[in-house]
C-alpha cells in the first residue's frame, strides 16, 4: 500500500481560481510596490560565532557588520549580504533562555535564496564537507536547517521566478 501524503485528497483548484480571478493584476495593470525591497530578514542565533561560521564560510555569505542590538542591552546584531542588496541579520539575546525552533502560525516556514547552477553545486558540496543534512531536495533546490534549526533552501533558480515560472 503506497503511503499517503499530507494533502493528497484536497483538491483547492477552484478556491484558487477565485482567488486568482479576484486579486490577481497582470503586469500591464499591476501598479508598483510601496516598498524598495527587503532591507533585512532578522533570526536569532544561540552562538554568534557558530552563526558567522555557518553563514559566511559554509554558504559564502560575507558578514558585513556587527553592533550591539539597539533593543536589547549586550545583544550582538549582526548582517550577511545574501545579493542582490539584501541583508539576513541575526540577534544573539543572552539571558532569555529561548527555546530551539519551532514551526508556529506567522513564524519563518523557511528562507529561500537563489543561487546560480553553479554556485547551488559548490554550496550543495560544502554543505554536504560540513555535515549539513539536506532534509528534501529536488532539481535545483535543497532544504537544510541553519545552526539552530532555521530551514533554509537553496534554489537554483534566478530571482523572481519558481519552477522556470514569473513570480514577479
Amino acid at each position: 500500500m503506497a503511503e499517503e501524503k499530507h494533502g493528497e485528497d484536497v483538491d483547492r483548484g477552484d478556491e484558487w481560481e477565485r482567488l486568482r480571478a479576484s486579486y490577481l493584476r497582470s503586469a500591464a495593470v499591476r501598479p508598483a510596490s510601496s516598498a524598495q525591497g527587503v532591507h533585512h530578514l532578522a533570526l536569532l542565533s544561540s552562538d554568534v560565532e557558530r552563526t558567522i561560521a555557518f553563514y559566511q564560510d559554509v554558504l559564502e555569505f560575507p558578514m558585513t557588520e556587527l553592533f550591539e542590538n539597539r533593543d536589547y542591552r549586550g545583544s550582538t546584531h549582526f548582517f550577511f549580504d545574501i545579493g542582490n542588496g539584501n541583508a539576513l541579520a541575526f540577534f544573539d539575546f543572552p539571558g532569555l533562555e529561548l527555546d530551539a525552533y519551532r514551526e508556529v502560525l506567522g513564524s519563518l516556514h523557511h528562507l529561500a535564496i537563489s543561487v546560480t547552477p553553479e554556485k547551488w553545486r559548490h554550496l550543495r558540496s560544502k554543505l554536504e564537507d560540513a555535515g549539513v543534512d539536506i532534509v528534501f531536495e529536488h532539481k535545483g533546490s535543497i532544504y537544510f536547517s541553519g545552526p539552530d534549526g532555521e530551514r533554509l533552501e537553496l534554489l537554483a533558480e534566478p530571482l523572481g521566478e519558481m519552477s522556470g515560472r514569473p513570480v514577479l
